[in-house]
C-alpha cells in the first residue's frame, strides 16, 4: 500500500512551483493558492516523486499525461472560477485538474473515457478530500445533459473541432475553455455562451494537449 506523505520539502518544492508560474504570467491568486495547495506528487508514480514540481508535464496510465501546472493554472484562470459554479470537465487523467478546480470551491463534474483512469481516480485516497468532486465515466464529446445546465466547461484534450454538446449543456453567460486544433499544436480558445443560439470566441496562446477522443474505451 502507497504511503501518502507531503513533507517540508515538498512543500517547499510546491511553494518554489508557483513563484515560477507567477513569473510566466499567472495573476489570479486564488488559481496559484489552489496549486500550492495541492499535493502533485500523489497523483504521479513514485518514480516521479523527486520531480514531480517541476513545470512539465508526466506520464501517466494508458498513454496520456498529467498536464504542466502552467497549462493547469493557464486554464483555470481562463475559466474565472467562482465559488460553487458547475463545472463539467472533459478528460479526468490523473485528476490533478479536477482537484484544482475542486479547491476553488467549485462543484465539479469530470468525465474520463478511460476505464482504467476511471478506476484509478475512484479509489485515489485524496479524492476523499472533495465531496464537490463527482466522477463520471463517459464520452466526453456527450457531457453529461442530465446535470446540465453548467456554468464553465473545461477541456483537458486536444479537439478537433467545438463540440456542440457541450456548447448546448452551458448556461447563457457560462464560458468554455478549449484546445482546438490539429494533433501538433493547437490554439486555447475561451467561448462565452450569449444566447441559446450565439456564442463569443476569444483567442489565446498555443498549447500541446493529447487528442481528444469518442467513445469509451
Amino acid at each position: 500500500m502507497r504511503r501518502y506523505e507531503d513533507t517540508y520539502k515538498q512543500k517547499g518544492l510546491r511553494k518554489q512551483l508557483v513563484d515560477g508560474i507567477r513569473q510566466k504570467g499567472i495573476t489570479d491568486e486564488s488559481v496559484l493558492s489552489a496549486i500550492g495547495n495541492i499535493p502533485r506528487h500523489f497523483f504521479l508514480d513514485t518514480a516521479f516523486e523527486s520531480i514531480a514540481y517541476d513545470d512539465r508535464a508526466f506520464p501517466i496510465a494508458e498513454g496520456q499525461t498529467i498536464s504542466q501546472p502552467y497549462t493547469v493554472a493557464y486554464q483555470t484562470q481562463l475559466l474565472e472560477i467562482k465559488p460553487y459554479e458547475k463545472v463539467l470537465e472533459i478528460g479526468t487523467g490523473s485528476g490533478y485538474q479536477a482537484c484544482v478546480l475542486a479547491e476553488l470551491k467549485a462543484n465539479v463534474f469530470t468525465i474520463e473515457r478511460q476505464r482504467k483512469l476511471f478506476d484509478l481516480f475512484k479509489s485515489f485516497p485524496f479524492k476523499s478530500q472533495y465531496p464537490n468532486l463527482r466522477l463520471f465515466y463517459g464520452d466526453g464529446y456527450e457531457g453529461l445533459s442530465t446535470y446540465a445546465p453548467f456554468d464553465k466547461v473545461l477541456v483537458t484534450a486536444a479537439a478537433p473541432y467545438i463540440p456542440e454538446k457541450l456548447v448546448q449543456q452551458m448556461k447563457i453567460g457560462g464560458k468554455m475553455v478549449i484546445p482546438v486544433g490539429g494533433q501538433e499544436v493547437q490554439r486555447m480558445l475561451r467561448i462565452t455562451k450569449t444566447s441559446d443560439t450565439e456564442s463569443e470566441q476569444e483567442l489565446f496562446d498555443n498549447f500541446s494537449f493529447v487528442p481528444m477522443l469518442a467513445g469509451k474505451k
